[in-house]
Formats: structure tokens, C-alpha cells, sequence
């Protein structure tokens, strides 16, 4: 654990801004000091402490190992995407079996990366899930949110036709896994007052699974250099007794200089790919902006210029003529780097991340082709689960799995090969 941390640093574990941070200073929750050799103002780490959430950095237990599967354990992902969750799983060691995505320029690209696998470019609701019926260990899938009738205390699945959550659920209930994860965005714990996610976890439980409590985690604790948050619903099949558990955050955070520059992450520095161009107003604007600094480090004659009615509204909206630095993680990578909303400027040279650059930040090996216009790349990446970030959410499914196939061959010894166990 370091000695110390940076006031962005910590207001990125916590999810707040550093005005807050620095309120909090104030108000004497927490004090931040000047580092002893650089100057800086940091948080000691014992100072922290006093957040609950953030107690993982002082715990001293050893993290176990990642487990080799004790046998093929198969899987199906919905809304594949460009594959980010299904790499991120299959490098965990999940075997999948089939791949579904209605987006042609993302199935071209699962395709090309992956020619092994069974990539199914279809609508979901035209799919009939019931030849994978007791065959398939867990299916994954990142299904957008949306609303729904909800009524009453209880949502059963039929209330939710029309979305694609009832299609998830429908795929669930017709092939019977052992586990289902959703993952949506970190907005589906407070969508409809919380009645959105509810519902969602009532339909589960009808069709016969038990839901642990819903999670969002923070990307930049899973060896990702980005402040993104993802919401994951797990839904274990009644009666098998699976223990399943989120994975515990990492200690170590990582940077945009780790994404782009060899280091921890990559073993070289980012190739050179395509990429967006801003507008000729909009680089004279972004010029004016240092690292790590955003609109509100332009002269006030030029913030009104760009902003225009938003400059009256107050709030922070520091995510607007952003640039970002190259000792801070991302902020969360959108499907388009240059709209006026979601700029993502590059620390020295003013311009959007190229491709490649997108992709390292989403922890994508540069291996990894995108197929497609150059919009549908971005949009493709944007999108996507972080890899790394998905393989460790993989690591705890096998996890569970192996338990699981051992509880099994202990009860019913005789329905088990040799072959079909490997030894932990």
C-alpha cells in the first residue's frame, strides 16, 4: 500500500469531485497534507480509514490465485458487441458458444479476431435458445436499460416483453445455466426510483434464480486506466448452492500514461492508428486547455463562446473541452471522442484518442481489429466492458464453478469420469 495519495486519486476511489474532497477538508472529515518531498497536496493512506468502501487498501490477507477450469465450462454472450466482455471471460477460461449481436460491423469484428466462434448476427427475438438447454454454464450479457410496467410489488416475466431485458431473461429461462450476469450501466440502480433494477431482479426469481445484491464497480480498481462504472446483476440457479463473489478491487490504480506508454500495462507504446479530428474553432479552444483541466481553464470571454447557455446553468460539467492528463485515468470512454459534451483530449497533442488509443484505455490487446467505418469503431469501443475488468469478473465465476463441480462429484461420484476433473 503507498504512503500516500493524490486528492484525484482518492476522489476517484470515492466517486466524488475534489471540490468535495476539498469541503470535506474544511469541514475537518478528512485533511489532506502537503508530501513530504514533492510538495503536493496528498491524503496520508492512514487518513482514509475512515471510508468504509475504501477499506480494501488495508487489508493484509493474501489474494488467491486465479483457478484453471476443472472442466470446459460453457458459456453464451448477449449483446456481444465488439467482445470485450467475452475476451475478458474467455482469457478467465470460459469456453464460448455462441456469440449474439445485431450490429453487422461488430459481429465483422468478433468474427475477425475470433474465427472459431460461433457469432450469430441476428435479433435477439428471433432466436430460439432451447437446443443449449442444461448444456451451457453461464450466459453473460450487457442488455440495455429500459423501462418497463412495473406493477405492484412483483414483475413477472411476461410484464417485461418488448425490452431487451425480457429477451435476456427468455434466453436464461430456455437454456438453464448455473449462473446469468447482466451488466448495464451504473444509471440502472436509480432508473425509475430503483423500480427498473427491482423489477428486473423479480423476474429472475420467478424463473428460478436467486440474486445476489447488485454491484457497481469501478473499472479503475481492476487494472483498468479509465473512471468507468458498470453495474453487474448475478443471478445463481436455485438449488445448486453456487458461492459466488464479486471480485475484490486491486490496490494499485492505473493511469493514462500506463494505457498509451509501455509500462504495467503493455509491453509498447501505443501503435499509430486513425482517428477523429476536432474542428478548427473547437483545437483553437482546446489549445487554451492544460492537462488534467477542462473548461473552466478558459478566459471567461471564450468559456461563454463554448459553452453558450450551459455557462449559465452552474454544475460542474467537467467533462466538457476536457483534456486529459497522463498521470490520471481516463474519464469514461463514450461511442463518439469529439461531441461537445464528451471531449476526451489527448494530454499533448490537441485531438481526440485515435482507435488504438480507445482501445487501450478499454484494456483491448492491440491484437484486437475493429472492423468498420471509423465511426462504428469508436462507437464499437465505446461501448464495450472493459477486458480487464471482465476477466476478473471471470476469474470469480471459475472460481465458483470449480467449488461447485467439486460439491458435485462428492455427491454423485459415480456420474463422474476421471477425465472430467481436473485437479486444483
Amino acid at each position: 500500500m503507498k504512503d500516500f495519495y493524490k486528492i484525484s486519486e482518492v476522489a476517484d476511489m470515492l466517486s466524488v469531485s475534489k471540490e468535495t474532497l476539498r469541503r470535506w477538508d474544511r469541514n475537518g472529515k478528512i485533511k489532506a497534507i502537503r508530501h513530504p518531498v514533492n510538495n503536493y497536496r496528498v491524503y496520508p493512506a492512514k487518513s482514509l480509514k475512515v471510508f468504509e468502501q475504501l477499506g480494501f487498501l488495508f487489508t493484509t490477507e493474501d489474494r488467491p490465485e486465479p483457478e484453471e477450469p476443472h472442466r470446459d465450462f460453457k458459456a453464451i454472450e448477449l449483446f456481444a458487441g465488439a467482445g470485450g466482455l467475452a475476451l475478458g471471460m474467455e482469457n478467465a477460461g470460459l469456453k464460448c458458444q455462441m456469440l449474439n449481436e445485431i450490429d453487422h460491423w461488430a459481429c465483422e469484428t468478433l468474427r475477425t479476431n475470433r474465427p472459431h466462434w460461433n457469432v450469430v448476427e441476428q435479433n435477439i427475438s428471433e432466436l430460439d435458445f432451447t437446443p443449449f438447454k442444461n448444456k451451457i454454464d453461464v450466459i453473460t450479457g450487457g442488455f440495455p436499460c429500459q423501462s418497463f410496467s412495473y406493477a405492484g410489488k412483483k414483475l413477472g416475466l411476461q410484464d417485461t416483453r418488448g425490452t431487451l431485458f425480457y429477451e435476456f431473461a427468455r434466453a436464461v429461462k430456455e437454456v438453464q445455466p448455473l449462473i446469468a450476469i447482466g451488466e448495464n450501466v451504473r444509471g440502472l440502480v436509480s432508473h425509475e426510483n430503483g423500480r427498473t433494477l427491482a423489477g428486473m431482479i423479480s423476474v429472475l426469481r420467478e424463473i428460478g434464480y436467486d440474486v445476489l445484491t447488485p454491484q457497481v464497480l469501478k473499472a479503475i480498481h481492476y487494472k483498468v486506466p479509465q473512471k468507468r462504472e458498470r453495474l453487474f446483476l448475478v443471478a445463481i440457479k436455485r438449488g445448486t448452492g453456487i458461492d459466488f463473489h464479486y471480485p475484490k478491487p486491486l490496490k494499485d490504480l492505473y493511469s493514462l500514461k500506463d494505457a498509451l506508454k509501455a509500462g504495467r500495462l503493455y509491453s509498447n507504446d501505443v501503435p499509430d492508428s486513425a482517428g477523429q479530428n476536432y474542428p478548427k474553432r473547437k483545437k483553437e479552444i482546446l489549445e487554451m486547455v492544460p492537462p488534467g483541466g477542462c473548461w473552466r481553464d478558459l478566459p471567461e470571454k471564450i468559456q461563454k463562446e463554448y459553452m453558450m447557455k450551459s455557462y449559465y446553468l452552474g454544475g460542474g460539467k467537467t467533462g466538457m473541452a476536457r483534456r486529459i492528463s497522463w498521470d490520471e485515468p481516463s474519464l469514461t470512454l463514450t461511442c463518439s471522442p469529439a461531441q461537445k459534451q464528451t471531449e476526451r483530449c489527448h494530454p499533448d497533442e490537441t485531438r481526440p484518442f485515435t482507435i488504438r488509443e480507445y482501445a487501450r484505455i478499454q484494456t483491448f490487446p492491440d491484437s484486437w481489429a475493429f472492423c468498420g467505418p471509423m465511426g462504428s469503431q469508436y462507437k464499437q469501443i465505446g461501448n464495450a466492458v472493459p477486458v480487464n475488468l471482465a476477466y476478473y469478473m471471470g476469474i470469480e465465476i471459475i472460481r465458483a464453478l470449480n467449488a461447485h463441480h467439486i460439491t458435485e462429484i462428492c455427491k454423485h461420484p459415480n456420474n463422474f469420469s476421471k477425465s472430467s476433473y481436473i485437479a486444483a
